[in-house]
């Protein structure tokens, strides 16, 4: 019994080691991130600076283009996100409920906007909006956006509409409710969650997207990560911090606010194939 009790303890000591190596290789670059924002003063092989300053907050905050590029960061996320949700729930829902050739195969295929890098399939796009007018458009910057926002729009949607029972459907239609109510009611309440990761996920994933940006907006539409880069081979280290912080933040508070949705079995089902 006693040789257990210490076989115990050293296994939850080594697991106890790999969270703290865990926890050091995720949080350590964020840390340094954080402490770089605000350093006046920083020269090795000091642990810690050596000066505080909001010196780079100050100018990065004031300098017109970046908040205008913040601004429009927005607009385009929120717009792209309302978009996908109005495209893509009708399809995962036929994904989920409907079974018709090739189905599965046309699931797949949202799949290949990840599955190659994304340059070669941007510079293909940029090539026929270029045919089409639709260089240094908004519309354009839009429709780029919604190709890299596709696979989260259908999976996971799709997983969360298999996952509601037909039973609890089908009890809803028998005491004479329409398929609209039922759907208003049932299905759509329960597949709230899934639909709301896939939300979150569209939104931050347009709110950081910059090479489909640079190639179709440039030069009128620049949003913040096509702003950063410049700011950050034409400024100190430290506004690129300052701007990684801005562009950081909207992710932690949303992915704080929606906890309860990103959940494990909600990403897990999102992904399988049935």
């Amino acid at each position: 019994m006693l040789w257990y009790f210490k076989a115990l303890g050293r296994r939850k000591l080594i697991e106890f080691i790999i969270l703290v190596i865990f926890a050091a290789f995720f949080m350590g670059p964020l840390l340094n991130l954080l402490l770089l924002a605000f350093t006046g003063k920083w020269q090795y092989p000091a642990p810690l600076p050596q000066a505080w300053s909001l010196d780079w907050w100050k100018f990065v905050l004031s300098n017109q283009e970046v908040v205008k590029s913040i601004s429009l960061s927005f607009m385009i996320a929120t717009v792209v996100t309302a978009f996908s949700i109005v495209l893509c729930i009708p399809a995962a829902y036929a994904f989920a409920r409907i079974r018709f050739p090739l189905s599965r195969i046309f699931l797949f295929s949202f799949l290949l906007t990840h599955a190659f890098p994304k340059m070669g399939l941007y510079v293909s796009i940029a090539v026929l909006f270029y045919k089409l007018g639709l260089m240094n458009t908004f519309l354009g910057v839009v429709l780029i956006h919604i190709v890299n926002t596709l696979m989260y729009m259908t999976w996971i949607p799709s997983a969360a509409f298999r996952n509601v029972h037909k039973a609890q459907e089908e009890s809803a239609r028998d005491v004479g409710a329409t398929p609209l109510r039922v759907f208003w009611s049932i299905t759509f309440p329960m597949a709230l969650p899934g639909i709301t990761v896939a939300s979150i996920f569209t939104f931050l994933s347009s709110l950081d997207e910059a090479q489909g940006t640079y190639l179709v907006g440039i030069p009128d539409f620049r949003t913040m990560p096509v702003v950063m880069y410049s700011i950050i081979s034409d400024y100190p280290s430290t506004a690129g911090a300052v701007f990684s912080i801005i562009l950081t933040l909207p992710t932690i508070i949303l992915l704080i606010a929606a906890q309860r949705f990103v959940s494990a079995d909600v990403m897990s089902s999102g992904f399988q194939m049935k």
